[in-house]
Order: structure tokens, then sequence, then C-alpha cells
């Protein structure tokens, strides 16, 4: 299923996306949850009615008429690994960044939470603003020390995530963080894919285009640590939450890599893609 956060009218809803349309689910079945992390803690009981909504309720509206909206705006938590494929640590290498003995993690400050086709904001102080097209997941359930071979069972779905990033401001401190947390650097959606629907996310190609031109191609095949991998790790540390976002890493072919750099301006319209899961897109614009 495709779970969306959508407005239309002036109210903001969660709908099932069927082809060409959106069943709302608040005319569908008053029940259901209408917060996202509401809906994800419901777990298989809310799952089950939403398969049977699906099954018999025809669209009550035409995507093209609904603005599809980050479908969790305010996850718990927003996790990010670095250098977790190889091609792009190679990149990295060449400006000095090392690879990390172990998996590399940073917050995107949740406040960057934004929707799959607004605009990005260039803030003024960064002239390296830059794209990573990411597999996002969402857990599903508490998760506290998971075995790997368990990890699958916390997963609730998945969504697109284009990991904004000031390069500049990234290198500010020994984290990430304060580079990649500006507010709207952190688009996803369009909405969210049910674990149920990708029988392997281990296996989905990954494409970022920059005004059509394809900057990154590759595939979640070339993960250096998994989806799974990456729960056990750290839900050692921390308890991972109903709602929290994982952004799972991106390939080669980034901005900074580029000879010579290549970083974006307003007028810059980047689209990132995951196979199974779907597409966002987005116009950079200067900050007012």
């Amino acid at each position: 299923m495709k779970i969306a956060r959508f407005e239309h009218g002036g109210r903001i809803g969660l709908g099932l996306v069927k082809g060409d349309g959106v069943i709302d689910l608040s005319v569908a079945d008053a029940s259901i949850p209408a917060d996202m992390i509401d809906l994800i803690a419901g777990g298989d009981r809310v799952l089950e009615a939403l398969r049977k909504i699906e099954a018999a309720t025809a669209p009550h509206l035409a995507l093209q008429d609904v603005r599809l909206l980050a479908p969790i705006p305010r996850p718990p938590k927003y996790l990010a690994i670095g250098m977790n494929y190889a091609k792009h640590v190679a990149e990295a290498k060449r400006e000095g960044i090392e690879r990390p003995a172990y998996q590399y993690w940073f917050n995107k400050q949740t406040s960057c939470v934004h929707d799959p086709f607004a605009d990005i904001v260039k803030p003024a102080a960064t002239e390296m603003l830059d794209y990573e097209v990411e597999l996002g997941v969402v857990i599903g359930r508490t998760a506290r020390r998971v075995p790997v071979e368990k990890a699958r069972d916390y997963i609730f779905g998945y969504v697109v995530s284009n990991d904004i990033s000031a390069r500049d401001w990234q290198r500010h401190t020994p984290s990430f963080t304060m580079g990649k947390s500006f507010d709207t650097f952190g688009p996803i959606g369009p909405w969210i894919v049910t674990a149920d629907e990708v029988p392997d996310p281990h296996q989905l190609a990954l494409r970022c285009w920059v005004n059509g031109e394809l900057r990154q191609s590759s595939n979640t095949s070339e993960m250096i640590s998994n989806c799974y991998d990456q729960i056990a790790y750290v839900s050692i540390a921390c308890t991972l939450e109903p709602g929290d976002v994982i952004a799972t890493g991106t390939p080669e072919g980034v901005g900074l890599g580029m000879h010579p750099p290549s970083f974006l301006k307003a007028g810059d319209v980047v689209r990132c893609e995951v196979e199974l899961v779907g597409a966002i897109e987005a116009r950079v614009v200067d900050a007012a």
C-alpha cells in the first residue's frame, strides 16, 4: 500500500493512493488514526483495516488534485548513515573525508523535514548545496537491541529521501548534523510504501537527476551496511520508535564529487527516485 499525507481544499488528511486516485481515510473509516505516527503505531490491526479499505473502496479524490505532504512531518527521530556506499566513500576520500571505522551516524534535525515536491531553500550561508538520493526506512514498532535476523520485522515501510547537504557547514563540527539540518533539507515521500510491497529493500535502483541530467544511478545492493545491519547497530545505542525515519546512505555522483564540483543553485530542479517506492522532485530557490 501507499499511505500518503495530503492537503485538499485547505484540509490535511491521510489517504491510500490507489491508481490515479486517493482514498480519503477520514471518509472511508473514521476509526483509522488521523495522525501518521498513530497509524504506524497501530501495527498489524491498522494495516489489516487499510488492506480491506483499499480492496473495497473507490478513490474519493484524483491524485493530481491533492498536494502531497511529507508523510511524517515530525518523526520522533530522523537518523542518517554516512559513507555507506563504497564508490561514494571513494569520492569523499578525494575531498579529504576518510572512511569511518564503524557505521557513521548523524541526526537530521526533524525541523528540516520537508514536503516531497516543495521548494528547497538555498541558505545565503552556503555556496555548497548538494543532493543525495537515499532509501528511507520508516520504523514500525519499538526497537531495542534488535538482532540483525529480526530487523525486517521492525520496518513499517519506505520513503524516498533527498538528504540535502550544505557541504561547508557539514565540516564545521565532527558530526555532519549542522550541514544536514537547515530548514527544507529533508524532503521525504511521496508517500510511505508499506514493507510488504518491497520484497527485498537491498535490490532497489536509486537515481537522482539535476535539471534532467542523471547524476546518481546505483542500487541498494551496493550498501556497505544494509538496512537490517543499520537497525541492529543503532538499536544497541538508542530505542527506535514508531515513525522514526532512517536515511540509509547515498551512492556516488553527488555534486561534491564531480570535477569540478557542481553544487545546486536557485532554479535547479532535483528529482530523486527509488524503485518500487516512488519519486520526489523539487526546485531550488534562494532564501528570501
